[in-house]
């Protein structure tokens, strides 16, 4: 039976990990098996406390000290089972529903990667966003991106990356933090891999709901681009 395996960092998500979750569980992929690895990445407000009690419902690796997003990824790498690997975010800004239509995509002939898109979704500029800053600096990071490896993509910084898992393992991630993102970009890039996108909903928060992602962050991707097309 083909898997999919859901990695879900975790980093002070009191207030969504439980509805994250059993949306998640929701999910009916049908004759696909659904594999969750959980990542607590040394959460300070209780969240740790709530995954403590479900440990025997799900995989989680409890990490000794905050590492970030990247490297909790990288932890989860390690335990994924499943044909196909995806990132879902501990918050409810993306609908774990719309990963179906991405399985859907990736198990067609010929197709290694599949990225989920906001701008490809109708409605996306007429509802809430995260901030002028925020979708500017996606645009910018996408454009960049189609530049510098012209993957002809219109959201780089999508949360829902669905990657076959031997070609994700081999693309030797070394993130820590928010880099995951452009680093999964530039390497799929650098092989010529088409990357496809798909409309999926999005429905952000803002600093003061508990965002995490900041300007070095930014900067951080921009680099992460340029490092990968010119340097390594």
């Amino acid at each position: 039976m083909p898997k999919l395996s859901l990695i879900i960092p975790v980093y002070n998500e009191k207030n969504t990990i439980l509805e994250i979750l059993a949306k998640v569980g929701r999910v009916d992929l049908g004759e696909t098996a659904k594999e969750v690895i959980i990542v607590d990445d040394f959460s300070s407000d209780g969240t740790r406390e709530i995954l403590q009690s479900l440990a025997g419902q799900h995989q989680i690796i409890f990490h000794d000290q905050n590492y970030g997003k990247g490297l909790a990824i990288r932890s989860a790498l390690k335990k994924v089972s499943g044909d196909w690997t995806v990132i879902q975010d501990a918050d409810l800004e993306y609908e774990p529903e719309d990963l179906k239509k991405l399985l859907n995509k990736i198990q067609e002939p010929g197709v290694a990667a599949v990225y989920g898109s906001r701008r490809l979704n109708r409605s996306y500029f007429s509802e809430r966003h995260s901030g002028f800053v925020y979708a500017m600096g996606g645009i910018f990071l996408t454009g960049l991106a189609n530049l510098l490896y012209g993957v002809n993509i219109t959201d780089e910084a999508n949360c829902y990356k669905m990657v076959k898992t031997d070609l994700l393992r081999s693309l030797d991630l070394k993130c820590r933090r928010f880099e995951f993102c452009p680093e999964v970009t530039a390497k799929l890039g650098k092989r010529k891999i088409k990357i496809h996108e798909l409309p999926v909903r999005y429905n952000p928060r803002h600093n003061a709901e508990g965002k995490k992602i900041g300007w070095r962050d930014g900067l951080a991707a921009v680099w992460t681009l340029i490092k990968h097309r010119f340097i390594k």
